[in-house]
């Protein structure tokens, strides 16, 4: 579970509302899925300049999450790190694009499954993450 912070929660709550809105989503786009809408929020990139930032030769941000190293200089590591600096780690990364974290999934109304590539369940599942990172700074 990520770390409570009014920065997390707020960058959170946007981009479920923009999913909820109708914004551009495709699951295999590293701008436009779960991951990349949250570091929209978070980073006010564009989805074309993550793309851009972003080493080419990994498709998915859970290959990034995986082989993220704070040390190499690579463009994406500064998305990581600006994430980490508003306590979203890149387990969190993980988690988030496939929607799999159990304190989340936990909360949810009689144990929803989710869909990992539906908007409106990743704008709930935002959301839902939101209100328990919420309840832990009161």
């Amino acid at each position: 579970m990520p770390k409570a912070n009014t920065k997390l929660i707020q960058a959170l709550r946007e981009a479920a509302s923009n999913l909820k809105g109708g914004v551009k989503y495709e699951w295999g786009h590293m701008g436009r899925c779960n991951c990349g809408h949250l570091v929209q929020t978070a980073t006010q990139m564009t989805d074309v300049e993550i793309v851009k930032s972003i080493d080419h030769e990994l498709d998915e941000w859970t290959e990034h999450a995986k082989d993220y190293c704070a040390v190499t200089n690579h463009k994406v590591d500064d998305l990581f790190a600006t994430m980490e600096s508003i306590g979203f780690d890149r387990y969190d990364m993980s988690n988030l694009e496939y929607l799999s974290d159990k304190n989340v999934l936990d909360a949810l109304p009689n144990g929803r499954y989710l869909h990992r590539n539906n908007p409106q369940h990743v704008s709930l599942y935002m959301d839902t993450m939101a209100d328990l990172l919420e309840e832990q700074l009161v």
